[in-house]
This record gives C-alpha cells, sequence and structure tokens, in this order.
C-alpha cells in the first residue's frame, strides 16, 4: 500500500519526523531524537565561553600597566623593563649583521685551527653571538686595496681576485664546520628558513670593487660562489666609482663600467651597497640602479662630520615617497664614525639610528655594526653579545616592537627581497648578460680582426 507523502523520509535526512515504533527496525528511516537539544547547549556552552575571554581580554588589556612584565607578552605586549623588551623582540626579529672575518689575519687561513665555539680574540664567536640573540650575518670576504703606482690606471696586476676566492673559501668552511650554528643562505628564503630552523643564516658581501679584478666576469663567479652584495668601492678608487677615501674624484661618481656593472647587479639579484663611496657615487647609484640599494655599514654625518658617514642630502634620497629611492642604512659601530675620540657609546650608535630614521622613516634602517672589523667599539657594545643594550636604549627612547622588528633585521630582508624582484623580471624578459670589458685593458683584443 502506498505511502502518504507527507510521512516519507530520506535516508540522507537527519532532521526527520518521529514515526511508529514498528519503523525502528528500518535502517532508512531517521527518528527525531535529543541532537537539536545538544546541540543548543553546546551552543550555550560556547557563548559563554566567548564571553569570559572577551571580558578577561578586555580587563587585560584595560589594565595591562598593573600586569607584571611576564604577562605582557601574552597579550602582544612588550615588557616596561627595555632589556627585556630588546630580549622578546630579538626572540622574533634577530639581528642581520655585518661581519668581516679576521681568521685571514690571526690563523693564516687555517680553518682548522679556529675555534669559533670558544672565545675567540675579536668580537665574534658562537657563545656571543647567541647571547646577542644574532639570527644572521653577511660573511664579508673584504681583502684590502692594492698599492697601485698608477691611481688612475687598474690595469696593474695584483692578487685580489685570488685573495677574495680565498676568503670565501674560509667563510664557507667555516659555515660548513659549524652546521649546529650556521646554515648557509642565498636568498630571502633562505634567511627566514634558517632562522625558523634556530640557525644563523649566512651570506656571504664582498667588500669592494677593487676585489674584481676590473672584471665584470669576475662578479658573476662570486654570484655563483654565494656573494649577495658588492661593495662598490673601498677605502679606494675602482675602475667602476669613486671612494669616499681619496680626497680628489677621479670618475665624479660612477664610470661608464659602473653602471654596467650596476646593470649585472640588478640582473643577477645582487645587492649594490653604497657604504665606502664617495657621495657622488652614493647619488648617481641610486638614481641609476632598479633595484633597492644597501649601505652595508654606514652612519649619519650630521651627527659626527666625517666623509665616511652619509650626509642629509643623500639620506633625503631614501624613502618610500616621490623621487625617493627604497633602501636600507645600516649603522655602523666602529668609533671613530660615531663620535669623537673616547665618547663612542650605545647612546651615541642610537643618535645615529634616530638621525637616519628621522629623515628616512624607521622602514629604512638597520644594524650593520662592523664587529671584527674595526679597532675597539663603542662602550656598552664592545661585542655581538650586547645588541641587546642597544634595542633597549631604542626602547627607551619610545620604538615600538614593529619598528625594533623592522631594525633588526625586517628591513634589509624587505631590500633583498626588492632585489630579488627586479632580478626575476629582468630574467624573465631575457635581459643579457653584461660583457663589457674595462676600456684600458689591453689583453684581450676587442674584435675578431685583432685575432
Amino acid at each position: 500500500m502506498a505511502q502518504d507523502s507527507s510521512t516519507e523520509t530520506s535516508p540522507l535526512l537527519r532532521n526527520g519526523e518521529v514515526h511508529d515504533s514498528d519503523d525502528e527496525v528500518d535502517p532508512h528511516v531517521v527518528r527525531k531524537s535529543n541532537d537539536k537539544t545538544n546541540y543548543t547547549g553546546r551552543a550555550i556552552v560556547l557563548y559563554l565561553l566567548t564571553l569570559i575571554f572577551i571580558a578577561a581580554l578586555v580587563v587585560l588589556l584595560g589594565f595591562k600597566e598593573h600586569l607584571p612584565d611576564q604577562i605582557l607578552p601574552w597579550i602582544g605586549e612588550l615588557p616596561r623593563e627595555p632589556t627585556r623588551a630588546a630580549l622578546a623582540v630579538l626572540d622574533v626579529a634577530p639581528v642581520i649583521v655585518n661581519l668581516p672575518i679576521l681568521v685571514r689575519y690571526l690563523y693564516a687561513n687555517n680553518v682548522s685551527a679556529v675555534d669559533l665555539n670558544s672565545r675567540m680574540p675579536g668580537h665574534v664567536d658562537i657563545p656571543r653571538l647567541r647571547e646577542g640573540k644574532v639570527g644572521g650575518f653577511f660573511w664579508s670576504v673584504y681583502v684590502s686595496c692594492p698599492e697601485i703606482k698608477d691611481a688612475e690606471n687598474f690595469t696593474e696586476p695584483s692578487w685580489r681576485v685570488r685573495d677574495t676566492l680565498e676568503q670565501i673559501d674560509v667563510a664557507r668552511s667555516l659555515i660548513d664546520k659549524y652546521p649546529d650554528t650556521f646554515q648557509s643562505a642565498s636568498t630571502s628564503e633562505d634567511v627566514t628558513t634558517s632562522i625558523i630552523n634556530g640557525k644563523i643564516a649566512s651570506l656571504l658581501g664582498v667588500e669592494g670593487g677593487h676585489q674584481l679584478g676590473n672584471s665584470i666576469s669576475v662578479l658573476r663567479q662570486y654570484y655563483s660562489l654565494g656573494a649577495r652584495y658588492l661593495t662598490l668601492t673601498h677605502t679606494c678608487h675602482n675602475a667602476f666609482a669613486d671612494s669616499s677615501g681619496p680626497t680628489a674624484p677621479l670618475h665624479n661618481g660612477l664610470s661608464p663600467l659602473g653602471r654596467r656593472l650596476i646593470d649585472e647587479m640588478n640582473r643577477l639579484g645582487m645587492l649594490v651597497d653604497l657604504s665606502h663611496t664617495s657621495d657622488e657615487t652614493a647619488i648617481q647609484a641610486l638614481n641609476y640602479s632598479r633595484a633597492p640599494v644597501i649601505w652595508s655599514h654606514s652612519s649619519a654625518r650630521a651627527i659626527h662630520d666625517v666623509q665616511r658617514n652619509l650626509p642629509d642630502d643623500v639620506l633625503r634620497l631614501v624613502g618610500s615617497g616621490p623621487g625617493q629611492k627604497e633602501a636600507v642604512v645600516m649603522v655602523n659601530f666602529v668609533p671613530d664614525f660615531v663620535a669623537v675620540p673616547g665618547n663612542a657609546s650605545v647612546a651615541s650608535v642610537a643618535d645615529h639610528v634616530e638621525h637616519i630614521a628621522r629623515i628616512t622613516g624607521k622602514d629604512h634602517v638597520g644594524l650593520g655594526s662592523d664587529f671584527d672589523g674595526m679597532n675597539g667599539a663603542p662602550t656598552g657594545l664592545e661585542d655581538v653579545s650586547k645588541y641587546p643594550a642597544l634595542i633597549a636604549e631604542l626602547r627607551k627612547r619610545g620604538w615600538n616592537k614593529f619598528e625594533l622588528a623592522g631594525l633588526t633585521g625586517a628591513n634589509i630582508l624587505r631590500v633583498f627581497q626588492g632585489a630579488e624582484r627586479v632580478a626575476k623580471e629582468l630574467q624573465d624578459n631575457h635581459t643579457l648578460p653584461v660583457y663589457d670589458l674595462y676600456d684600458k685593458r689591453t689583453d684581450i683584443p676587442r674584435n675578431p680582426f685583432e685575432l
């Protein structure tokens, strides 16, 4: 006999109606149960718990000035005590620094003789890196400027390319020697991954165009070995650009080959570093580079008037506004560049940080230090373990956790990512490598008919 359609139900329905007791043996018939009552009860409990949580949050936020420092991080606030606040920032935003290597001079490049787990004679070793909460740094593969007879012709042979390759070997060997501490990084993503893994991200930087042997081809080989920035000059002029070291300019900024060098750096994704360059070189490079640039270790001339520091008119070209370039100025700690002799301190370094930040914005300042690349250190910043002291000083001056996190690492990572994006665009557009030669070289024929 046909069923009344009003009592028919589907086995897929969960809100069927109650049927006669005979229906209980039919698996296709769903009885009305207490599910609705249970659901209502759970909803009420969840609602009450939500209200309790909101009320507790309101109380915490409303009376957070009365909460102990240990509780504040749980509600997204920094501890009031500056040193605790500094450590809290560095827990999630480790410092990225520029670290020259003294192994060449102290150990004749014998990595086997170096014990970074013990206290080293300079500013840096693994225990102090950990104490200072350093999350990453550039290993500077620096070698000094050559002594040349003709200051306007750089074809005189030197061993600087060989020496740079040895420094790269030292850096990579030390990274490999301590795999529980260091992790090689060649991209911004690698840096983030290293920090997440609890390792110190290790990148390489070449601190001077004189280390290229006048050859853009050498730049490409350094890049393939892991170098991710090149300082256009050190304390000497070179075939590419003028330095802040000599008093008289040579190229009045960038040479034509220097512009082509920047073209290739942009194509590769290698950061253009303007520390040590003359003011004119810096201005021209800022205007010419398609990618963001860095100053790996430079301070403010308005705070301490030395040629090595940046003047305000250059700083005003850095920022996110019209006519400004995306860049980061990583503050130098070298005492002679920070203050008059004997006066360099945590406070004076903080003065440089704040001055640069006032002009460029806090998104465009970082920490460069130059530990193990300088004689002495500011009082209170004697080695890499002392970074929290500087963060604490800036916290006292009103910097919030986001600004401090930018200073200690996020700003340089953003600039690095910007350089990577430009490189990808250029490579996606099939931009060709640069093969221009230094015009004073005579060892390579300029055309096949000279062979």
